[in-house]
């Protein structure tokens, strides 16, 4: 039987494979909470640290912020267009 694989294990890995450096660590809240602070560096000053109640929502809140950022500032405004003539439509 294969070990078994969080995903925030999956979303730490793919952070690894790209160059960044991360950690994680649960605290208290002013309120008595749990939070999870997840956090990710690189060696060319980029820095992202999320908050959240659940550590795959840290990771997840983190891996959107560092997609956001990589993302040309034109991506949110492509066209995707389907090329129907090569298939006959």
């Amino acid at each position: 039987m294969p070990p078994s694989v969080k995903y925030w294990e999956i979303i730490a890995d793919n952070l690894s494979k790209a160059r960044w450096s991360w950690d994680s660590i649960s605290a208290i809240d002013s309120n008595g909470r749990t939070i999870w602070i997840a956090d990710a560096h690189r060696g060319d000053g980029k820095r992202f640290v999320s908050d959240a109640e659940e550590k795959l929502r840290a990771f997840l809140e983190l891996e959107s912020a560092i997609r956001a950022a990589e993302c040309p500032e034109d991506c949110e405004g492509r066209e995707i267009k389907l090329d129907t003539l090569s298939r006959g439509w």
